[in-house]
């Protein structure tokens, strides 16, 4: 060995296989599927990845805190319709109304409207309105120590109040129809495949982010807090701490990633309705988690595109009989993955890792008990 070789580190350091896994799924993301996908699957799956946000938000309020928020449809309508307005505004030009209110009679632009023609308003109102919503709403609740289902069935009845006062103001929000006919995203032509493309970048690189943020939080201090608040809320508060403003934090938190969804969902669908965030929708993004892992942050982010891209698929294949098949996946995964895929990994996994140990005893089984030493001598 040259001395050259004695001076360097015998083995270089490697990468975690969190660093891989990552670096593979960003690879994936941002580099393989703009050059494999046509146009409209990229645009499907970048819808995906928006409903892959909310997840995140969701595994983190629900997975890790264990509150089960059945309404995250109201902040991902609340960002949806933000971005909308702005869009809608932007394309009337200055001094016009939309194109729905002219149809519905309405001849000056609401007040409520106005803030949203700038952009800098527009875009954190996306997110900051829900999470204030939010804080209001989960400060009122938690302190009376609402949780289970009777916190599940009142955050479900909040975004079902929410469909019925947009439905019912047609003038104002579109009704049932909602806000469509979106044509530029701040000024760039959405027909245009190369913007859509860069919708795509923008929607993966805001997952990532997301993601590796909430995991930081996650593996922290707060993190192992938000778990023992989980588990036993009770003793978590004799021992001083205040379990209302750690579940509120995941709350607001997971309130503002739906409405960071929304906000980028408006562009790449091109519509926002009632029909996409009443009870049914909200109930459907627990789903996605649930499938998933609700434990595992990855997990939910992929049982959300696993279960859309799966839905999308069936229905293509199967156009008559795609939501028997649809719902049958869901009570299979129920019954036999009630941890979700994430759960099925790790059993999978402990079964793997105990064979070579199971091999070991049964060699030492079939060849008999060990000689004792005095044995041998003689």
């Amino acid at each position: 060995m040259s001395a050259v070789a004695r001076l360097l580190p015998s083995s270089a350091p490697k990468p975690s296989a969190f660093a891989v896994r990552f670096a593979l799924a960003a690879a994936a993301l941002l580099l393989l599927a703009p050059a494999v996908l046509s146009d409209f699957r990229l645009s499907l799956l970048t819808k995906f990845l928006c409903f892959a946000i909310i997840a995140i938000g969701i595994g983190l309020a629900w997975g890790q805190g264990g509150m089960l928020v059945l309404g995250q449809g109201l902040f991902f309508g609340l960002g949806g319709y933000a971005m909308g307005m702005h869009m809608k505004l932007a394309e009337a030009g200055e001094g016009q109304l939309p194109d729905f209110m002219t149809w519905s009679g309405v001849e000056n632009l609401p007040v409520l409207w106005e803030p949203f023609r700038s952009a800098w308003f527009a875009v954190p109102a996306a997110i900051l309105l829900p999470m204030a919503i939010a804080a209001v709403l989960g400060a009122a609740i938690f302190r009376q120590r609402i949780r289970g289902a009777y916190f599940a069935i009142l955050s479900q009845a909040l975004a079902a109040a929410f469909v019925i006062v947009l439905v019912g103001n047609q003038g104002l929000t579109g009704g049932t129809n909602g806000l469509t006919n979106f044509q530029t995203f701040f000024g760039l032509p959405l027909s245009n495949p190369e913007n859509q493309q860069l919708l795509h970048i923008t929607v993966a690189i805001t997952l990532l982010l997301v993601f590796l943020a909430t995991r930081e939080l996650v593996i922290g201090r707060y993190g192992r807090l938000l778990i023992a608040v989980r588990d036993d809320e009770d003793r978590v508060r004799f021992l001083g701490y205040d379990p209302t403003r750690v579940k509120l934090v995941a709350y607001v938190l997971a309130a503002g990633m739906a409405g960071l969804a929304g906000a980028l969902f408006v562009p790449v669908v091109g519509i926002i309705s009632p029909a996409l965030l009443g009870i049914v929708p909200s109930i459907e993004m627990v789903i996605w988690v649930a499938l998933g892992g609700r434990t595992a942050l990855a997990w939910a982010a992929a049982g959300a595109v696993i279960v859309n891209s799966a839905k999308t698929t069936i229905s293509e294949q199967f156009p008559s009989t795609w939501l028997y098949l649809q719902g049958m996946l869901f009570v299979v995964v129920i019954l036999f993955l009630p941890k979700g895929i994430a759960g099925g990994i790790e059993t999978l996994r402990g079964l793997a890792s105990r064979l070579p140990l199971l091999g070991g005893r049964r060699m030492a089984a079939r060849s008999g008990p060990a000689a004792s030493p005095s044995e041998e001598a003689t």
